[in-house]
């Protein structure tokens, strides 16, 4: 399958409007609403689910078309988050002649992809509104911090500097003139905020080159945050995209992969699981209605896949090659880091197939830790069937990474058919 130009370049839109979790749910939000999809809230009752809905929980979204009639659901499901470097409680900071701003690495982020970029300074905040809060999602595109590198001549080696994520990842944002120097005052000033009324803060910092197809034949994709900001975009079309009866398909974007999950809107919360429930009671179902639902459906745990690295093959299990503009890829684990297993395998396989797409066979080295995904989580909290699935890309968790232009267009599709599955 040949991606189209905007397959691509949505997906690099997407990326560039949405630096942060929250960013991420606006995106697709605004997405839903222009295809008549209805916000609910958690706290209010739900008395017709019966069409296109979402419900946002901070920086994770729920989406679900019930138009299909099949009593199952199927889910695809991915993270909005992604490795960074985010501000701390106390950011102010002092050395050298410049005013700094304490920073602390969020995931596994690899540190020295951040240095020597024009950041920029996205999130949330919640601020006093009267004898309330109000939260506001904040973005400031201005290059306004720097991490920079340690000159070679200053290295001990002149291979690399260890980086201390305490001491060396702290940012320049100004020259200190020994006036008072006070990061967050300032942000306050740029978001028309009195500093006494901000009262807490989930501020992280984003590269402010934008996304672009590269290449000498634009066959490659280079954007920040494509783990997993490339399954949140293909996951929105695909079910966009999605028509017909059958299972109610569902969108699961969910903050905090990075970290383990384990928060209030992550995929070890209730979140996913109450939504579901909450579907089946607003269809006058019952509790024995919501289990057999369960037991029907199936979800597809979507993240970025490993692509071989062309650098360095040998950090890659030789039998399992896995190559970028080369379809969506299957990931299994027989430690169960991937949820895969035989009955899953087959659902995405049979997806592919509908999709008329390639699919790729991924299997970490045996002698390497092998990373994991919102899937082991989410087949021990639903009880779901789960596959783990990605597309490919090289640079997983630096500041910029790279994938194929075309991969974008057979993940989508692949999700899609996994939505809508034939027959």
């Amino acid at each position: 399958m040949i991606a189209t130009t905007a397959d691509a370049a949505g997906l690099c839109a997407f990326v560039d409007a949405s630096p942060s979790p929250f960013h991420v749910c606006a995106t697709v939000a605004q997405e839903l609403v222009s295809a008549g999809y209805t916000e609910l809230v958690e706290a209010q009752a739900w008395e017709d689910v019966s069409g296109a809905h979402f419900v946002v929980r901070g920086g994770s979204i729920i989406a679900w078309d019930a138009r299909g009639g099949e009593p199952a659901f199927r889910i695809v499901g991915g993270h909005t988050d992604s490795p960074n470097l985010r501000l701390k409680q106390h950011p102010e900071l002092r050395s050298a002649g410049l005013r700094m701003v304490g920073l602390e690495p969020y995931g596994g982020a690899w540190l020295n992809s951040w240095l020597d970029r024009d950041l920029g300074v996205s999130g949330r905040v919640s601020v006093r509104d009267q004898n309330s809060l109000r939260h506001m999602v904040v973005r400031i595109d201005d290059p306004v911090l720097r991490v920079p590198q340690l000159a070679i001549h200053l290295s001990e080696d002149r291979r690399g500097v260890s980086l201390d994520p305490q001491r060396h990842v702290n940012a320049v944002w100004g020259v200190d003139d020994g006036a008072p120097a006070d990061f967050l005052e300032w942000l306050c000033g740029r978001i028309d905020v009195d500093r006494s009324d901000l009262l807490g803060w989930e501020l992280m910092t984003h590269d402010l080159a934008p996304s672009s197809v590269i290449g000498a034949h634009g066959d490659l994709l280079s954007a920040p945050r494509l783990d997993n900001q490339g399954t949140c975009y293909a996951g929105l079309r695909a079910l966009l995209d999605a028509t017909g009866d059958g299972p109610t398909r569902v969108l699961a974007l969910f903050d905090h992969e990075e970290v383990g999950s384990a928060s209030d809107r992550g995929a070890a919360s209730d979140f996913l699981i109450t939504t579901l429930e909450r579907i089946v009671l607003a269809r006058n179902g019952d509790r024995a209605d919501f289990l057999r639902t369960m037991a029907a459906s199936a979800c597809a745990s979507g993240d970025m896949a490993h692509a071989t690295h062309p650098n360095h093959p040998d950090r890659h299990e030789p039998a399992h090659p896995i190559e970028v503009n080369g379809g969506p890829v299957l990931k299994v684990n027989q430690n169960l880091r991937y949820a895969s297993d035989a009955h899953g395998e087959g659902l995405f396989a049979l997806a592919a197939a509908q999709a008329d797409v390639p699919l790729q066979r991924y299997v970490h080295r045996a002698d390497l830790p092998c990373g994991s995904t919102i899937g082991p989580i989410t087949a021990t909290r639903t009880g779901l069937t789960t596959v783990d699935v990605g597309a490919p890309q090289l640079a997983m968790h630096s500041a910029r990474e790279l994938m194929g232009a075309t991969d974008i267009t057979s993940y989508s599709a692949a999700l899609q058919a996994f939505l809508n599955p034939a027959g």
